[in-house]
């Protein structure tokens, strides 16, 4: 038995000042007040400093895995090392359940992954899901991210649904001159930027790519429908325009990912479909490609959830900066990366938040003088992880 005590304890609802959690086994047992925690005598303590004790964090939408698997363009490493040195650097971070998002390609026009080969892809996929059925030390999850027009690959994708391999599908669409490379100077910039190209080879393959042959409607809602009858939540990726939104949804979508301008997120959020917005957008002020502020659409309340994308350390350092520069409610902030994303994927009735009889998935987090968040303590399913001691000497 765990007590986690001396802390402000992130409920579902609120923060309740001066509280404990009680952790019995791999469940929260109960919420109660800092003074009844000597009540707990045999309990072993583990001691918030006046921090906060939260919920681990949910993390829907990360590509992390590929830059530890593939960290150079001609070099491979061992999927299941990846994999377990990955969660050894989550875990520091605060991910207690990572949707680890591999990108199905048919092919990767910026050339710069061998990971995104279907080979390559289906290894992971299936290092992935071994974890369930070995130590581990966090929960790892598989979002497929599926390339429209790799059509070659939808059955390979119908068995991994099939093998409950997948826990989140997305359909993307990066053909260039629409969704996240509408502008198709963009597309250029960022694909020089890979590749040492001239401006007639980009033109080349923009229009090669503009020309490919698309999975149609029908293959889509077959491939939401099977997914949806799996209990496998469905969400469309950088959504331009509002009839993109009304055909996502009819097959079934729920989730709509990285919003490309604020007209659409809110849009989104209207139909009930929950938004997803990069947290390093957060600290980096703006989208890369210059699109949507997830700042400004939070300030407007019209994205549910922050996700990684690509950089882990993210999540915990936008929640902050959310509520310290820009006059966000914290709670709320939390809830972005915890009951939020829980909730859509369909996880919230065991993990998410802080409440008798969910799994005892917990952070320590407190700030330094400077205000600088720092995590002490991880728990996942009640096992304490990991805690950090900051010294001055």
């Amino acid at each position: 038995m765990y007590v986690i005590h001396n802390g402000n304890v992130i409920t579902e609802e609120t923060i309740l000042e001066n509280y404990a959690v009680v952790v019995e086994g791999d469940m929260i047992q109960a919420i109660i007040p800092e003074a009844e925690v000597d009540n707990y005598a045999h309990a072993e303590k583990v001691n918030a400093n006046g921090g906060f004790i939260s919920p681990g964090f949910i993390d829907i939408h990360s590509d992390y895995i590929e830059s530890l698997a593939s960290p150079r363009p001609t070099s491979m490493m061992d999927f299941n090392i990846s994999l377990r040195e990955a969660e050894k650097i989550l875990v520091g971070h605060g991910i207690t359940t990572m949707f680890h998002s591999l990108s199905f390609y048919r092919e990767d026009a910026f050339d710069h992954k061998p990971i995104r080969q279907p080979e390559n892809v289906q290894r992971m996929v299936d290092a992935i899901a071994n974890t369930h059925h070995e130590l581990h030390l966090i929960r790892h999850r598989l979002h497929a991210r599926f390339e429209i027009d790799n059509i070659m690959e939808v059955d390979q994708l119908i068995r991994n649904m099939e093998a409950n391999k997948v826990h989140l599908l997305s359909f993307m669409d990066h053909t260039p001159g629409q969704g996240q490379y509408r502008d198709l100077e963009v597309y250029r910039e960022t694909l020089q930027g890979y590749r040492d190209l001239s401006d007639e080879a980009v033109q080349t393959i923009i229009q090669e790519r503009q020309n490919v042959e698309c999975m149609t409607i029908e293959r889509m809602q077959e491939v939401a429908k099977l997914a949806i009858s799996k209990g496998i939540a469905v969400a469309s990726h950088d959504d331009d325009n509002v009839d993109k939104l009304h055909l996502v949804q009819s097959f079934g979508t729920t989730i709509s990912e990285f919003p490309i301008t604020m007209e659409i997120a809110k849009k989104a959020k209207k139909l009930g479909l929950k938004t997803i917005a990069g947290a390093p957008n957060v600290l980096l002020g703006g989208s890369h490609s210059g699109n949507l502020s997830a700042a400004e659409a939070i300030k407007e309340d019209c994205i549910d959830i922050l996700c990684s994308d690509y950089y882990p350390a993210a999540l915990l350092h936008a929640i902050f900066s959310l509520s310290d520069n820009d006059g966000n409610d914290l709670h709320d902030m939390f809830m972005k990366v915890t009951l939020n994303p829980a909730k859509a994927v369909r996880m919230d009735n065991e993990i998410g938040s802080i409440k008798p009889g969910k799994k005892a998935d917990m952070l320590v987090i407190e700030r330094m003088d400077d205000g600088y968040p720092m995590l002490t303590a991880t728990m996942v399913n009640g096992a304490l992880i990991t805690t950090t001691n900051y010294r001055m000497n």
